[in-house]
């Protein structure tokens, strides 16, 4: 009987099980752990939509197998949240599906257009399902660093960008990118998007844009969408989420839009796989999209006090972080006395001394070293609790 598997053996060893597992150690021991290291709103879910589910679910027939691709009510009233937020037009038969929440649109989707030994360009740090769902799925990775010495530059990361393609022997399938970015924060204008578009068109390249966090941001202009520049429906899909934006990610609710051909491989995929979501929760998603928008404003709030406390609190404390402009993130780089202990260490030391949980950068690929990240999840008092405890270990 085989006891190793192939494709279990290509992932590396999840560091976030590392810290989570200390986690729950120091917390069966009575301890108080201010979490930051998962992003997992703590928010409640905005009360009509909670009210329509309720409604819902009293039925007859809801509790009946849904539709993989989603209920024809929800597609709509996503493709009327393009119209409206960014004026794109989409086709809610064709363009549109939902999925099990973003995480497993492109986990299926990288098992629908992959096969082994594809590459696949993904940025470094990057959310883990980008690289690691087509890595499962059999593909090769190409990373593309996404920050240096901090700080993400836009032209120099198109220059790698066409590169990378330009030297990939086969020429790559698909293109990464994910911006507002999980796990730094960082933005980006309609014109890089523009480059980006116009590289994949010349290469004949995929490109499939991550846009959970299109409604969490701050001191800037809403984050445009790639499917906002022309031609990008010839090669572009997107995905979104209802996780953040209406504090709904237990509800696992999201979408995948654009390319008519990634559009229906990944619904031909889930067709096998899934019959979609509780069709109530989909009801009350839909109800989220087509209702009142005032919630999503209250959210987003929120997270910018909890930004500017922590952002304060912690400079106080000694440790200076850079304001992030969007997401529910702050990317903070590891304090200088800590530097040679690296991410891993420094997030374990954190916990054992400050009862403070972080999520280490390298968790996020190997440019991800030398950073934390650190969640918006816990209340302004709890955060300027940590950055209390946080001063003592850096004194």
């Amino acid at each position: 009987m085989r006891n190793e598997f192939d494709r279990i053996k290509r992932l590396p060893p999840y560091i976030f099980a590392e810290v989570n597992n200390l986690k729950a150690k120091l917390r069966s021991r009575g301890k108080d752990i201010i979490d930051f290291g998962m992003g997992n709103p703590d928010m409640p879910t905005p009360k009509h939509i909670r009210q329509k589910l309720k409604e819902t679910v009293e039925k007859p027939g809801t509790g009946r197998y849904s539709t993989s691709k989603g209920i024809n009510g929800l597609r709509k009233a996503q493709a009327a949240y393009y119209k409206r937020r960014f004026n794109v037009n989409l086709d809610p038969e064709d363009e549109v599906i939902v999925t099990l929440g973003s995480k497993e649109g492109l986990a299926n989707l990288a098992q629908a257009i992959t096969s082994p030994g594809d590459i696949i360009l993904s940025p470094n740090p990057s959310y883990p399902i980008h690289p690691y769902g087509f890595i499962i799925a059999g593909a090769s990775l190409r990373h593309l660093p996404a920050m240096d010495d901090g700080i993400f530059n836009p032209d120099l990361y198109l220059e790698r960008l066409e590169r990378s393609i330009k030297e990939s022997a086969p020429a790559p399938v698909a293109v990464i990118v994910s911006f507002p970015s999980n796990p730094t924060a960082q933005v980006v204008s309609l014109g890089f998007y523009k480059e980006v578009v116009k590289i994949a068109l010349k290469y004949g390249v995929y490109i499939l844009s991550d846009l959970a966090y299109a409604e969490i941001y701050y001191d800037n202009s809403p984050p445009p969408s790639i499917l906002q520049v022309p031609r990008a429906k010839e090669i572009a899909v997107e995905f979104t989420s209802m996780s953040k934006t209406y504090a709904m990610a237990g509800w696992r609710i999201g979408f995948a839009v654009g390319n008519i051909n990634l559009i229906k491989a990944l619904a031909r995929i889930k067709s096998y796989l899934d019959y979609g979501a509780f069709t109530p929760v989909q009801v009350a998603a839909a109800a989220a999209l087509n209702g009142p928008q005032e919630c999503i404003e209250e959210i987003r709030n929120t997270y910018q006090k909890r930004r500017d406390v922590l952002i304060k609190s912690m400079s106080r404390s000694g440790w200076d972080i850079p304001t992030p402009q969007a997401s529910m993130f702050a990317w903070a780089p590891i304090p200088s006395q800590y530097k040679n202990r690296g991410s891993l260490e420094f997030a374990k030391e954190l916990m054992l001394k400050a009862d403070v949980a972080v999520a280490p950068g390298v968790a996020f690929g190997e440019f991800g070293e030398g950073f934390v990240r650190i969640g918006l999840v816990e209340n302004e008092q709890r955060i300027k609790q940590a950055a209390r405890n946080i001063k003592k270990i850096l004194k």
